[in-house]
């Protein structure tokens, strides 16, 4: 018995119409970092295991998916490391290489390797798919793909600025109503060291970037299993639970941050991107949330998160400022910022809410009925001069029953029909047929061009 196909879990197919509808995400974004002066690079889909470890923290490396060497794999394995079963120390010596886990530490060892050739600050926008071991889920998956853009040397807060002005245009050109949340590490780095924790910033970051799935109060149970006192518990919960509006946030972490040279400098960078980006105008919300961690640890000031407003799914884009990320390339002080937006969310969020045009849907805008070998040789030229004219136009393959054919036109939503038979041969005409309204009539090339183009 044959076996039944299938595919991996966190991974899916995609027909002809979803893949429309993707290129049209795919396309508007591409449009919009084109216009905002972004270069598109890409890079491997895998990367040297030693450029991806130790980059997104101890939980990112647990989802990193590693490749078996080629040929004999085990090869470097003793029979005691065999026998003693240990998968982190047997990965490390079967596996060199790993899929990316997004597209900003490879980007960041691009730059180092190709630093000669760069101008800086140089701005860059990658869609490419990337790869995660995480649990499948709505709106999760293994494989999905980034649109990322990043701009690396400089340190302008104006960088982050024409981000969140490219967001916003982008979400507004997809119809999505979104709330861009924003906070600050350095304002996280403060936040630990008034109450204490100081040295636990990195736990602390990764367990309240759990409080969307897991709730505040599973929250605190990690916080307290990473050695965080009681005390300092209790004067965090309020800080995550702060409400208000933006300048109320600020000026309250200010007078709680008082004594943080970082926590300052942090309010202060988060003030100057929030007054620009509101005197510039925008539609979507602009909100600090000073829960927002985003558990990467390469963040280190400005911190980005998109959620869609009419649909219940994660962040749908995401980023930050990174001062030093190529630095352990070898390439040290180059400051960064950057966004990725999620397609495939952004595609679950636009399907739930029926936003894409209906006109992605036709691939084909007229279909030439195939009625013998005469016929079609007739219609093949009319098909080659429409497509020249930029009509996307095709004739049927096979002289199948009339019926047949318009119903493959109907199924396929193709919105136009041509009938080349012996009377529109002798008159050198086309007979379309709209479709939509069932209206036919005959045509001269020239004309059925201005109709359809």
């Amino acid at each position: 018995m044959a076996q039944k196909p299938s595919i991996p879990k966190g991974t899916r197919d995609f027909n002809s119409i979803e893949m429309a509808r993707r290129n049209y995400i795919f396309d508007t974004i591409k449009d919009n970092f084109k216009l905002f002066g972004y270069k598109q690079i890409e890079t491997p889909a895998m990367e040297n295991l030693s450029t991806l470890m130790g980059k997104y923290g101890e939980e990112g490396d647990k989802l990193l998916f590693k490749i078996q060497n080629s040929g004999d794999f085990l090869k470097n394995c003793t029979d005691e490391e065999l026998l003693g079963r240990n998968a982190v120390k047997l990965t490390n010596k079967m596996c060199e290489k790993g899929l990316r886990y997004d597209l900003t530490v490879p980007f960041a060892r691009f730059v180092v390797q190709h630093r000669n050739d760069l101008s800086l600050p140089f701005k860059r926008f990658q869609i490419q798919p990337v790869w995660r071991a995480d649990r499948p889920q709505k709106g999760r998956y293994r494989e999905f793909y980034q649109c990322d853009a990043d701009v690396v040397g400089s340190d302008s807060l104006l960088n982050e600025v024409e981000l969140l002005s490219l967001i916003d245009r982008v979400f507004k050109n997809l119809g999505i109503r979104v709330t861009v949340k924003l906070n600050n590490r350095k304002i996280l780095q403060g936040i630990a060291e008034s109450i204490g924790e100081g040295d636990k910033i990195i736990d602390i970051t990764v367990a309240i970037d759990k409080i969307d799935k897991i709730g505040l109060e599973n929250v605190n149970k990690e916080l307290a299993e990473k050695g965080l006192s009681e005390d300092a518990i209790s004067a965090l919960r309020p800080i995550l639970e702060l409400t208000g509006s933006n300048e109320e946030k600020l000026a309250v972490m200010k007078c709680i941050l008082k004594d943080s040279e970082v926590g300052l400098k942090g309010i202060e960078e988060m003030s100057e991107v929030i007054n620009t980006i509101d005197c510039l105008g925008h539609e979507c919300d602009m909100e600090i949330d000073i829960s927002l961690a985003r558990g990467l640890n390469y963040y280190t000031g400005t911190i980005i998160e998109v959620k869609a407003k009419d649909v219940e799914i994660g962040s749908i884009t995401g980023g930050g400022r990174y001062d030093n990320l190529t630095g352990v390339f070898g390439m040290p002080g180059l400051s960064g910022v950057g966004i990725s937006f999620g397609a495939d969310r952004i595609y679950d969020v636009m399907t739930q809410l029926d936003l894409f045009p209906k006109s992605l849907e036709q691939s084909v805008k007229v279909m030439f009925v195939n009625f013998g070998e005469r016929e079609a040789a007739k219609s093949l030229k009319y098909v080659a001069a429409l497509r020249e004219a930029g009509v996307p136009a095709t004739l049927y393959p096979d002289s199948a029953k009339l019926k047949k054919q318009m119903t493959s036109a109907a199924a396929d939503k193709i919105p136009y029909v041509a009938f080349v038979g012996e009377t529109e041969l002798d008159k050198d005409a086309i007979m379309i047929k709209n479709m939509e309204t069932g209206e036919q009539k005959t045509y001269t090339l020239e004309e059925a061009i201005n109709l359809l183009s």
